[in-house]
């Protein structure tokens, strides 16, 4: 089995592919994805998730995710992984480059749930929105 930042690590990298079956292989059937950005939005399940993902994948040219730090920290029964990370990306003709951080627990190798923050000031303004 995959240490929690193996499968944290892997999960970010499948960003950099367009595969949405890939990302979702990751995330548990009950996954809770988490937004605290105001920009963000929130779902709940695998399915929601995967339904979601061609959108944001079609939405962003080239992203990737860059982890600047990485903590790990067992409770219970799973493990939460914490990464500061920089996102990015081309949203149309924007380059962007995101600063944020995730909070991510991980059970039985598969992510139950992610709660990100990020700069949504900074997305509007490197995307002339602001």
């Amino acid at each position: 089995m995959n240490s929690p930042i193996a499968v944290v690590t892997a999960f970010l990298e499948s960003f950099t592919r367009n595969d949405p079956d890939a990302i979702v292989a990751m995330v548990s059937e009950g996954f809770r994805n988490e937004h605290l950005s105001a920009l963000g939005s929130n779902c709940v399940g695998s399915e929601e998730y995967r339904r979601r993902l061609p959108h944001f994948l079609a939405a962003f040219a080239d992203r990737s995710y860059t982890v600047e730090d990485i903590v790990e920290q067992s409770r219970d029964a799973c493990t939460d992984v914490v990464v500061q990370y920089r996102f990015r990306g081309r949203f149309e003709n924007a380059d962007v480059d995101i600063p944020g951080v995730m909070w991510f627990s991980v059970r039985h190798g598969l992510i139950t749930r992610r709660l990100d923050t990020w700069d949504s000031l900074t997305f509007l303004r490197q995307t002339g929105q602001a």
